[in-house]
């Protein structure tokens, strides 16, 4: 039995990319999903509040996660999709809905559902990309986010999970290609803070001092310099042993000739204080 209200996962961004309505794609099969107790739809949100227009269960749906009301958004795409077994958009978002929930086993049957009734639906095939991901299966996560990438070769965010997932496999080379594609995509990738959409993000990682550092090269890499210096002092921050490579990769040579870069690489004065 599918429970609920779990706890979000820190860094699982849902990114409002590519936001479908469900009446964009039709096609076949259905899946079931048991809840601990059938759930009302919140009698505060209202059709009203959008004026005269009387929003469509979708949209109200969809406001519910915008509350991060996760439990009752998920029985209302449920519905949604028994009554739409065919279109994909809804099975996506009820995965999305329990993904939020950390209900992983029951966000990736659902995903699985979307790809079912349309293969050629990206978002879901990164959104089953995420859930590897959170599982460490990164090999696995990697063939779910190039099948996604296949499908929306023109989405920086799908480049960024490759990265993300190859950084997983400490593939470290494959991982900065992919982040240099996504940088070229979309300048202002890390910048972004998203709140409501159709696709999963997770920038979890474990050695975050190499990670920034990855980043900093990426961004040194496309020109800019401003980025690549603020993820060099972060990978500084995190204690990552490394930093004199900067000295070295070709990549930071522009970046080197920066006082700002000097001044990060400098040995620590000693503390005039210490007797």
């Amino acid at each position: 039995m599918t429970q609920f209200g779990m706890a979000v996962p820190a860094a699982l961004i849902l990114v409002s990319l590519s936001i479908p309505s469900a009446g964009q794609t039709t096609d076949d099969t259905a899946a079931s999903l048991n809840y601990v107790a059938p759930i009302q739809a919140p009698a505060q949100v209202s059709a009203q509040s959008a004026g005269p227009r009387q929003l469509t269960p979708e949209e109200l749906a969809d406001i519910l996660m915008a509350r991060k009301e996760y439990r009752e958004a998920a029985f209302s795409y449920k519905k949604l999709a028994d009554q739409n077994p065919t279109n994909p958009v809804y099975w996506n978002k009820l995965g999305i809905a329990l993904h939020q929930q950390s209900e992983l086993s029951g966000a990736l049957k659902f995903y699985q559902q979307a790809v079912k009734v349309n293969p050629k639906y990206a978002d879901a095939q990164n959104n089953i990309g995420t859930i590897w991901y959170q599982r460490k299966k990164y090999g696995k996560a990697v063939r779910a986010y190039e099948r996604a990438i296949k499908l929306r070769s023109d989405m920086a965010v799908l480049y960024s999970n490759l990265g993300y997932a190859y950084f997983g496999e400490k593939k470290y080379e494959e991982s900065i290609a992919s982040f240099r594609h996504a940088l070229a995509l979309d300048p202002q990738l890390f910048e972004h803070s998203s709140h409501g959409g159709s696709l999963l993000q997770d920038r979890s990682v474990s050695d975050r001092g190499r990670f920034y550092f990855l980043l900093a090269k990426s961004f040194a890499e496309t020109g800019n310099f401003e980025r690549s210096l603020v993820y060099l002092r972060k990978a500084k921050e995190e204690g990552f042993a490394s930093m004199n490579d900067v000295k070295t990769d070709p990549s930071f040579s522009a970046v080197l000739k920066l006082p700002e870069t000097q001044e990060l690489l400098a040995p620590k004065a000693p503390d005039s204080t210490l007797p």
